[in-house]
């Protein structure tokens, strides 16, 4: 079973990925780290790949830390 713990780590991961920013965390901010919308688009299709949920990419935006985003997700499990 997947848990929000293990949603958050992966959300985290990604960030860091396509951010290209190793020291993201778990509370860091999508806006604050250089997001965009084409790395919104990014981070939703890896998570969607992941996780087989579907994700809009608003998501992203309305809940720009990993930790935020992976509760909204979470709950979809």
């Amino acid at each position: 079973m997947i848990t929000t713990v293990d949603v958050t780590e992966l959300v985290a991961s990604i960030y860091r990925e396509t951010l290209h920013d190793e020291t993201l965390d778990t509370n860091s901010d999508f806006f604050e780290a250089g997001g965009d919308s084409l790395t919104a688009f990014q981070i939703t299709a890896r998570l969607q790949a992941s996780l087989d949920v579907e994700i809009p990419v608003a998501l992203v935006f309305a809940y720009p830390s990993p930790v935020d985003l992976a509760q909204v997700v979470a709950a979809d499990f």
